[in-house]
């Protein structure tokens, strides 16, 4: 089977990348290629839409791929957990109120394609349950422009997720309104740097009894995410409903 695949923010370093990747691919078919002057009924009758966007943009192609039955993969930053349960929300209303289009919607937002780091995400939420003192440290190229990154978020999140399944709170962290520590997300602080020279890395440092704990990822291009956008893409063919992490569409495959 041929996939057709509208992607959305095809100017972009990503979305150069996935032009790149449809091409190459014999299951992959460009359906549409869409610039911020592009209509998005463009990306009407693709099998999957592909956005990489910023997220006041992504917000729109989200919605308009549910109303319109389409499957999309997000790889934009800022979808927060709240967020991202109101997509949740609108999948489900759009399936009860419209069956045969509504129904087939499917929304997969990956805030990372590398499987390096989504080990290193996986890695943090494991050691969480053994430390009480957490943040995260940042770095990507000076043109990312919004700040903390999707993955520092999410990290943050599984984090704090592992951490209530084991019972454990977050201890109250010292300095909280204080602007240079950081960002606090699901109770970790995260601390960005947009430097140039800097492709991708993030830091979830650990702090313990006499000892500190680093997990490091770091990408040097975008080629780094090149599987896991191709996994998402096919994934996101036959998806339902939201799927939300890499690992989530890896477990998908398996299944």
């Amino acid at each position: 089977m041929t996939i057709s695949v509208a992607v959305v923010g095809a100017t972009g370093r990503m979305g150069k990348l996935a032009l790149e990747l449809i091409d190459a691919a014999q299951d992959l078919r460009l359906h549409a290629a869409l610039d911020s002057k592009s209509e998005l009924n463009q990306v009407l009758g693709a099998d999957v839409v592909f956005d990489v966007t910023r997220f006041e943009v992504s917000e729109k192609v989200v919605a308009f791929c549910i109303a319109n039955g389409l499957k999309v993969v997000v790889g934009t930053s800022g979808w927060s957990a709240a967020k991202l349960s109101a997509v949740e929300a609108t999948l489900e209303a759009a399936r009860v109120d419209s069956p045969t289009d509504g129904g087939r919607a499917a929304v997969l937002v990956i805030p990372n394609f590398s499987i390096g780091s989504m080990l290193a995400s996986k890695f943090a939420a494991e050691a969480a349950t053994f430390f009480d003192s957490i943040e995260i440290v940042e770095a990507h190229h000076a043109g990312k422009i919004d700040s903390p990154s999707g993955t520092a978020v999410r990290t943050a999140e599984m984090i704090a997720h592992s951490r209530a399944e084991a019972q454990l709170t977050q201890p109250l962290l010292p300095g909280v309104g204080q602007p240079a520590r950081g960002q606090v997300a699901a109770g970790v602080p995260i601390h960005s740097l947009r430097l140039a020279g800097v492709s991708a890395k993030q830091d979830v440092l650990f702090g313990g009894e006499s000892e500190l704990l680093t997990i490091s990822h770091e990408t040097t291009s975008v080629r780094a995410y090149q599987a896991g956008i191709l996994l998402s893409i096919r994934t996101a063919a036959v998806a339902k409903g939201l799927t939300v992490g890499l690992q989530a569409v890896v477990e998908a495959t398996k299944a």
